[in-house]
């Protein structure tokens, strides 16, 4: 090899070994602006071919894109996609919620084109000012995050695009997100409700899922639940919907009906909510329906699977339930009463405080069954010592209603102050096998709707093309026709 063919291969490896060192030290600040400018190409592409998946696609994207918001990025994407005239006001406006660029420590120059003299897509232009609040949000910054909020609510008033539902529907969540914040989610529920009808008239699916959502959580909030109720009554919530907003649905559904003794629903609701909601994320959302679903099969009187308190993303938090659930299996009154201390303030925000008080009267069920199933006969003195009653009148009124209700068979003997038990009878000659095995049967086929219902399926301009029954019944008769004849020559040729 001659020596100049030796300097130039030692050239090409430095200038590649210079390549890859910028590439290394490229600005993270600067990949983030370049992602959600290939974001903002999306949904002119979704946009200009009416396909939604890809404003899908950049929704799904935004956990991630949260991740790498701060003010030096936003300020950068204000900065280069605002510069048409018609988008200084919107740019202003955006720009106020940001730091200055004197009080930033860095600044970025992308590499970009011509300014463009175009104004943005109203889709481009609500994905920035959403992105904006997010990162408020984020900041904990409580009253720049509402007054924006307020903002791009108002703004969208003035659109009826449907390319712009699903990011709207975005808006109007965070919207809502940043009321909560600030402890004023009482003052936007007419907002919200107007809205709703708009989203109704519209066709609005996406963002007639999310307002629903938006004001069951509203109403729950303060423990209106009798509203709650009477609006789940009222409205229809669209099929079209993405299943977390499903999941959230069947989730507040479950703890209306919950607070309202209807605990069957609650629990049918809660399972559904468990089934939509993603199953590698959300793990705040897992837990709230998780914690409240093991609460809702206690006051069933049945016992939850130890399997799951022990799931790896759940077990910490589950902790004071499995306590709850030990203490409710083993019927223990005096242990009861001690977690609820322990872990009242926990209970209350998970707001599952109230149904978890309701639970003492199944551990003193669960304690009048342990004895009836101990002793044959016993007085109503000992039930009261072994219950921490005060006297033993009390546990005599405990044990006839657990009679009454069917919890233990056995009979009372006032007189002598005793509580006889009776032999147990065999719970398969009753009808309680049959009820447990149609609940079975019913929850698949329930199932089975569902899933058929998710199914996707071509659309019918495929057989187009495909000849009908008429058709396909004359060709046969001509073929058959054709066939005759054939035979009649050849005979003739013989």
């Amino acid at each position: 090899m001659t020596s100049a063919k030796k300097e130039e291969k030692v050239e090409d490896v430095e200038m590649k070994d210079d390549t890859e060192k910028q590439e290394e030290k490229k600005d993270p600040d600067l990949l983030s602006v370049e992602d959600i400018r290939e974001h903002c190409k999306l949904i002119r592409k979704s946009v200009e071919t009416k396909e939604p998946r890809f404003i899908l696609r950049v929704l799904r994207a935004l956990p991630v894109t949260r991740r790498k918001l701060n003010p030096v990025v936003l300020r950068t994407i204000l900065k280069t996609f605002f510069t048409a005239e018609a988008d200084k006001e919107t740019k202003e406006k955006l720009l106020k919620f940001l730091p200055s660029a004197t009080e930033l420590d860095a600044s970025l120059t992308p590499s970009r084109g011509k300014a463009s003299a175009t104004p943005l897509y109203p889709e481009v232009d609500f994905y920035v000012s959403l992105l904006v609040l997010i990162n408020l949000i984020d900041g904990n910054k409580g009253a720049e995050a509402v007054e924006c909020a307020q903002q791009i609510f108002m703004k969208l008033d003035t659109q009826n695009r449907r390319t712009l539902d699903q990011i709207s529907a975005k808006c109007y969540f965070y919207f809502s997100r940043a009321y909560e914040i600030v402890q004023k989610l009482d003052t936007i529920r007419s907002a919200l409700h107007s809205r709703l009808r708009t989203a109704t008239l519209r066709n609005d699916f996406e963002g007639q899922a999310v307002l629903i959502n938006c004001l069951l959580r509203n109403y729950l909030h303060y423990n209106l639940y009798n509203q709650a109720d009477k609006l789940v009554l009222k409205v229809t919530f669209p099929e079209q919907a993405s299943n977390s907003e499903w999941a959230r649905f069947y989730y507040y559904q479950g703890r209306i009906k919950a607070i309202q003794l209807d605990y069957s629903e609650a629990h049918k609701y809660l399972l559904q909510s468990s089934r939509k909601a993603p199953q590698n994320s959300a793990n705040g959302f897992k837990q709230h329906v998780t914690k409240l679903s093991i609460t809702v099969e206690l006051l069933l009187g049945n016992i939850p699977e130890r399997q799951v308190f022990l799931q790896k993303e759940l077990k910490a938090a589950l902790h004071p339930y499995l306590q709850v659930t030990q203490a409710v299996k083993s019927g223990e009154v005096k242990r009861f009463g001690d977690v609820l201390n322990t872990f009242g303030d926990q209970f209350r925000a998970d707001h599952t405080y109230t149904l978890i008080t309701r639970l003492h009267h199944n551990v003193i069920k669960t304690a009048v069954k342990t004895i009836s199933l101990a002793y044959s006969k016993i007085t109503f003195t000992d039930i009261a010592s072994k219950l921490n009653m005060d006297s033993p009148e009390d546990a005599e009124f405990i044990v006839a209603k657990a009679i009454r209700d069917g919890v233990i068979e056995a009979e009372l003997d006032h007189g002598q102050g005793i509580m006889q038990s009776k032999d147990t009878s065999d719970v398969y000659s009753t009808r309680e096998p049959q009820i447990a095995f149609n609940q079975r049967i019913e929850f698949c086929l329930d199932l089975h709707n569902h899933s058929v219902r998710a199914m996707r399926f071509p659309p019918k301009s495929y057989n187009k093309d495909l000849e009908s029954a008429e058709d396909r019944r004359e060709r046969e008769a001509q073929d058959l026709e054709l066939a005759k004849e054939m035979a009649e020559e050849d005979d003739d040729a013989y």
